[in-house]
């Protein structure tokens, strides 16, 4: 089959791109990168009154069941979304870490590619220290991978290969990104919930410029049948996210009954809303390298994301 190229006329990268880009990602992560053992101030008390993430994106703002809660109610949903979020984060950058590693065994240990890899590896297992912290830290307990779950989680890493590896760092990362950035400085936010969103959304930037660049190579250097089969399945991301944003524990843990708690959650405009902006840039940059295919518009879109 014929190789594809992208949609747009952006030159394909190279294998001397790459190593630019590399360059350029490991010179930012020398000047601005951090350490949230220190750089988070974890003996600071918790401040009365304020919530773990902001009601506008709270999955349950403006349905009939929050209206009937309380104050302190919805500061408690607040804590069991974040911790519900943080422990979904975790997950994720294990399994990024592993495909990673899977994959730099087949890279040149010597090139600028192969070191950036290594330091966004860094990085990650600081993030996954950091939302373990964070956690324990807002009073809340993580929220564990049932056993038929974790079967398919300890599969994925081996599936993650060439464009659906980059592809899949993608879906991990933009959305929690974009939504971060909209709420990290909302005054109604603990301080340490703004300041954790910060250094993430500043780590994360360089990973999605990194990621980007790695689909963009990929589909310009791969087979139409590899496009192909990855624009038809990673719409899977959709189902799954909205199952996972709508987790039935983190409603029990906040004292509400929790099938009509996602019932409501699943209908509720405001939450459909918050899905489609913090998908909107990844929607557009999908769409853009041919990889957003009907079966999986269809899925995104039936997940509330399009």
């Amino acid at each position: 089959m014929p190789r594809t190229t992208e949609h747009t006329d952006r030159p394909a990268p190279t294998p001397a791109d790459r190593e630019v880009v590399a360059g350029r990602l490991l010179a930012g992560s020398v000047k601005r990168s951090y350490n949230p053992v220190v750089d988070l101030d974890w003996d600071a008390p918790l401040v009365e009154g304020r919530y773990f993430l902001p009601p506008a994106v709270l999955s349950l703002y403006g349905t009939p069941m929050w209206e009937s809660m309380t104050q302190t109610q919805r500061i408690e949903l607040s804590r069991q979304e974040a911790a519900n979020i943080l422990s979904v984060g975790a997950w994720f950058e294990n399994i990024l870490l592993q495909a990673l590693l899977r994959n730099l065994m087949h890279q040149d240990p010597t090139s600028l590619h192969t070191r950036y890899v290594l330091t966004e590896m860094g990085d990650e297992c600081r993030h996954m220290t950091m939302f373990g912290r964070a956690v324990a830290a807002m009073g809340a307990k993580p929220f564990q991978l049932r056993w038929h779950q974790a079967v398919v989680v300890n599969l994925l890493p081996k599936t993650f290969r060439g464009t659906m590896l980059w592809v899949a760092a993608l879906i991990g990362e933009e959305i929690f990104d974009a939504t971060q950035r909209r709420v990290m400085d909302d005054p109604e936010l603990q301080p340490m919930m703004s300041r954790l969103m910060r250094i993430h959304v500043t780590e994360e930037a360089r990973h999605i410029k990194f990621a980007r660049e790695g689909v963009r190579r990929r589909v310009a250097g791969s087979r139409r049948i590899e496009t192909w089969w990855v624009g038809t399945i990673q719409g899977v991301g959709g189902p799954l996210l909205q199952r996972l944003f709508t987790n039935p524990a983190m409603y029990a843990r906040a004292g509400l009954d929790p099938k009509e708690a996602r019932r409501q959650a699943l209908s509720n405009p405001y939450f459909r809303e918050m899905q489609r902006r913090g998908f909107g840039d990844l929607a557009a940059f999908l769409e853009e390298t041919g990889l957003m295919r009907s079966p999986s518009r269809a899925m995104w879109r039936r997940a509330g994301f399009l």
